[in-house]
This record gives C-alpha cells, sequence and structure tokens, in this order.
C-alpha cells in the first residue's frame, strides 16, 4: 500500500480476487500520476490475462450463494456501503480529486455524493424487481422471473471513476449478479478503496474483483472471456466497437455507454443569464471531460451576440488551479497524453477556418506549467467542421448559429452521436415538440447535464446502447425467465382418446 502525494491517506494498490488483495500473476506495475503536477503519486499492480481468468473464476464460485441470498439482504449491504462512502466523504474527494484532477468542491458537492445516492438507490432496488404474470391460454399459468446473468465484466473509465464504479456495481449487485471490474489504469484509486470498504461492510469474498490494468490485456480479456455473461463498458466509441468484436465468442451480452457530441441549443426567447450559465457547466465542469458535455453551442442568430459576450466572460473568469484548493473552479486534464489531444483540434479548427474566440493554449504561470492545464475554449466554426462532429472531450465547445428551429433540429441531429442534448426555451410546446425529434438518448430543458439514479442513462446511435440507471438498468443486470404451469391439467385436444 502507499501514501498519495501530498496526504497521509492510505489505500490499496493491489488486485482483489476472492477477497484477498494480491499482486498481479507477472508482478507488473503501473505508475499513477498527478495530473496538477506530474508527480507519481503511487505505483499499482498491474493484472493481465492470468489475473482476469483467476478473477472469473472467482466470481463464478461465488455466484450461486450470492444470487440465492435474499434480496434484501444484498441491498442492506448496498446501503451499508453508502453509509460507509459517506463517513469517508472527505479521504475519498481528496483521493478523486488527486487522481483525476477534478476540483474538490466538485469531488464533495457532486462526485461523492452521486456515489452514495447511487448505491442507495439500488440497495432499495435490491428487493423491488417485480416479475409478471402475463394472461395465456385458459387453463395455464404464465409468469415471467428475473434472474441475474451470473458473472459480469465491468470496465470503468478514467473521467469519473468513483462515480461510475457506482454507477455499474450498484444495479449489478442488487439484482444478484457477481463482478469482475477494471478500473482505469490512469485513475485507480478510488476504485481501489472502494473495494477496501466493500470488504469492511461485509461482501462475500468473489462477490467483487477489481483488476486494474490496460484495455489491450485487461479489457480485451474480459470481453472476451467464456466464463463472463455480459460485459459493462463506458468509453470511447471506437473501443465499444472492439468490445463488440470480442464478446462474439460465447455471444455475451454487451452494454455501452459511448461518445457523444451534445448540442444546447438556445432560442431566442431563452432566459439568457440561466442559459449562460447552464452552458458554462455544460461544458467546463469537469474540464469538459465527460460523454454528455454539452459541446456544440447551437445559438439563434439573433441572441448569439448578446449570449457570447456574456459566455466569453465568464469563460475567461474561471479559475484554474490546484484540485485540492476549494477556490480551484477548474483543475488540470487528467492526462498529458489527453492534453495533447484537446489541444491537437485547437489546430485542426484553425485549419479548417474556425475562430478562436478564446482559450486554445496552455495556460500563463509557473504554478500551472507543470499540469496538464487547457485554458477554457470557445471556437466557432461550421457544422461539417471536424470539431463540430467529433468528441473532442475537453473544455472545448464549438459554437454555430441558426434562424430556424428546423435548422437547429438539423444542425443538431448532424452527427453520428445521440447521448445527450439540450435546449433553452421558454416556449413549452415548441420545448417538447423539439425533444421528441432530437436524436439523443436523454434531453435537457432549461438545463443541462442532470442525472439521477432512478433515470434512465444511455444514448443511441454511435453512443452506444442498454441503459445506466433505473428500473432500465435492473432489467439490464438480469434475464427474464418465462415459466408455463398447466394449472387445469389441460391435455392438447389432438392427443385426447
Amino acid at each position: 500500500m502507499a501514501a498519495p502525494h501530498r496526504g497521509s491517506d492510505v489505500f490499496e494498490t493491489r488486485l482483489l480476487i476472492d477477497g484477498q488483495w494480491q499482486a498481479g500473476v507477472r508482478g507488473e506495475r503501473i505508475p499513477v500520476l498527478n495530473p496538477f503536477d506530474g508527480s507519481q503519486l503511487c505505483e499499482i499492480e498491474a493484472a493481465t490475462e492470468e489475473d482476469v481468468d483467476l478473477a472469473v473464476a472467482a466470481a463464478e464460485r461465488a455466484a450461486p450463494a450470492w444470487a440465492a441470498r435474499a434480496a434484501h439482504e444484498r441491498g442492506l449491504l448496498l446501503l451499508r456501503l453508502a453509509d460507509r462512502i459517506e463517513q469517508e466523504r472527505e479521504a475519498l474527494a481528496r483521493l478523486e480529486a488527486l487522481d483525476t484532477g477534478h476540483p474538490i468542491r466538485d469531488c464533495l458537492n457532486l462526485d461523492v455524493p452521486r456515489t452514495v445516492l447511487c448505491f442507495r438507490y439500488f440497495g432499495g432496488m435490491a428487493d423491488k424487481l417485480e416479475g409478471s404474470v402475463v394472461p395465456v391460454d385458459a387453463g395455464f399459468l404464465n409468469y415471467v422471473d428475473r434472474e441475474p446473468i451470473g458473472v459480469v465484466g465491468t470496465i470503468v473509465p478514467w473521467n469519473f471513476p468513483l462515480m461510475f464504479t457506482s454507477w455499474k456495481l450498484g444495479p449489478a449487485l442488487a439484482a444478484g449478479n457477481t463482478v469482475v471490474m477494471k478500473p482505469s489504469e490512469i485513475t485507480p484509486l478510488s476504485t481501489l478503496r472502494l473495494g477496501q470498504l466493500m470488504q469492511e461492510v461485509g461482501f462475500p469474498p468473489g462477490v467483487i474483483n477489481i483488476v486494474p490494468g490496460y484495455g489491450h490485456s485487461v479489457g480485451q480479456r474480459i470481453a472476451e472471456h467464456p466464463g463472463i455473461g455480459k460485459v459493462a463498458f463506458t468509453g470511447s466509441t471506437a473501443t465499444g466497437r472492439k468490445i463488440v468484436e470480442a464478446s462474439k465468442g460465447n455471444l455475451k451480452k454487451v452494454q455501452l455507454e459511448l461518445g457523444g457530441k451534445g448540442p444546447n441549443i438556445v432560442f431566442a426567447d431563452a432566459n439568457l443569464a440561466a442559459a449562460v450559465g447552464g452552458a458554462a457547466f455544460a461544458i467546463f465542469h469537469n474540464q469538459g471531460q465527460a460523454c454528455i458535455a454539452g459541446s456544440r453551442l447551437i445559438l439563434h442568430e439573433d441572441i448569439a451576440d448578446a449570449f457570447l459576450e456574456k459566455f466569453l466572460a465568464l469563460a475567461r473568469s474561471i479559475v484554474l488551479g490546484d484540485p485540492l484548493d476549494p477556490a480551484t473552479e477548474m483543475g488540470p486534464l487528467t492526462s498529458r497524453l489527453h492534453q495533447e489531444r484537446v489541444l491537437s483540434f485547437v489546430e485542426i479548427a484553425k485549419a479548417e477556418g474556425g475562430q478562436v474566440l478564446t482559450g486554445g493554449k496552455r495556460p500563463a504561470g509557473d504554478h500551472l506549467a507543470k499540469g496538464c492545464f487547457l485554458e477554457p475554449t470557445v471556437v466557432l466554426a461550421k457544422p461539417s467542421d471536424r470539431v463540430a462532429q467529433e468528441e473532442v472531450f475537453g473544455p472545448f465547445v464549438t459554437v454555430l448559429k441558426f434562424r430556424t428551429d428546423e435548422e437547429a433540429l438539423e444542425i443538431a441531429n448532424g452527427t453520428d452521436y445521440g447521448l445527450g442534448a439540450g435546449l433553452w426555451t421558454q416556449d413549452i410546446t415548441r420545448a417538447h415538440r423539439l425533444a421528441k425529434r432530437l436524436h439523443a438518448g436523454m434531453v435537457w430543458i432549461n438545463c443541462y447535464k442532470r442525472v439521477h439514479p432512478a433515470s434512465p442513462f444511455g444514448g443511441v446511435g454511435q453512443s452506444g446502447y442498454g441503459r445506466e440507471m433505473g428500473f432500465e438498468a435492473m432489467r439490464e443486470y438480469t434475464v427474464p425467465k418465462s415459466v408455463w404451469v398447466n394449472v387445469e391439467a389441460v391435455i392438447p385436444p389432438f392427443y385426447k382418446r
């Protein structure tokens, strides 16, 4: 175990398999870096394909007893975990800020509370998922039960590791599955700490197994493993396609929450102050590293200038700094490699004739020089430009303009993605009409990026399929079984004698 940079928190750096913290089979290690200053927080054990095999075997052994356990008992463990996370609120928030670059105030006020809320919701959901009785032929009873899949493989991204860990573990465990989880090798620390807390509250060995490692080895093995009945992945569309390809060996169920290019439409009658603040949150929260980020700002030409005047002033005023400083409003991007990728889109925008209205470079100042920072960036572009079509995944918003409702819809639906979309208007008829026609799994009206464990989360098109959260998530982690009962000893007429 190790202690993180500038602190005394103690957390696990090994693999969790069958209730034991252990080194990887090959003894390889991965450095975990602080994106604020590039310092090394620790090294973690690197899982490999052999470790995944061990984890799956442990999950298979634990699966029958966990599935047979009373649903309310599974739920009670999740509720205890939520309480334990709440007790560790400050330490977990600090760990998440160090590992990811999230500002500590966001970790304290959003990431940790949402994690607690998710585990509480699915703790209560465990004994609420009901089957159904189907009206069929006279003399017969047909009921449909929902059973756990068995062993589930989950792959968590690096942008919201703590929160996304809960989004996958909550419904999977509540439904009676055992889990093999791969956190990102870039930001594994909060997930590993969560594994410790799960042991503390009494989850049996093998029910949850955590194997951080590289996608090309650990992720690939999880996706193709014949002992895994489902894989749930959050990440890029390109990687999602690879997972689908790898999963075909045993035709496992696949759930994908992939990329996005969220349209955020502001109409001429919008509450301008609310729209400016909401649009800033939509793109600059978590440094824009969110699949649902409002990365295309689509403005009615009548209010575009007035909107941009306020929006650009707000963007330029955002405080960049140390994620552990409560005054910091935007931290660094999570890795140096990703910082370079986002900066490359600034050059792409310029090459296509786009206009950088603000930002587009590393911030000045020696105190930020070592970090993976990028100024809040606003670019005026055309709908066909790459920066308006491809996911940048940073504090980078593309501004587009429209005249009519139809033109706004055409621009909004003009990408291959379909995750989240927002619109700002005081015309409620327009709002409902356009919400129905937006090509997206989620639509926000006069708000953006609202999430709740009870509300389905997921996309269409190249943004994936399947749903996190709510009853939909419980259905994603179970399979229906149809049972027929001949209650009146009915004999088929063509066999009567």
